[in-house]
């Protein structure tokens, strides 16, 4: 796994967008295919849900570490006042 998340890490932010496009399009052709005639190895569909999940993982942490100093206190403050009122 670890192996993964360094090729995620050597990517600009377009190609993992690009990337991300593409396997949720193919997620989506998986799905139908799978419904309609099952698929030899099921077990790909999760496969390719953690990879998505993967890359959405990179790209969020490059969006939270380009924000400002300001943006990132204020939304400290919104998730500790989300938590207080639970």
């Amino acid at each position: 796994m670890a192996k993964q998340n360094l090729v995620l890490a050597d990517k600009s932010a377009e190609e993992l967008q690009a990337e991300l496009d593409g396997l949720q399009g193919e997620l989506t052709t998986m799905k139908f295919d799978h419904a309609v005639k099952g698929l030899a190895n099921p077990m790909e569909l999760r496969q390719m849900r953690r990879n998505i999940a993967r890359i959405m993982t990179e790209l969020r942490q490059r969006e939270l570490s380009s924000m400002p100093a300001e943006s990132l206190e204020m939304r400290s403050k919104i998730r500790a006042r989300r938590r207080r009122q639970k």
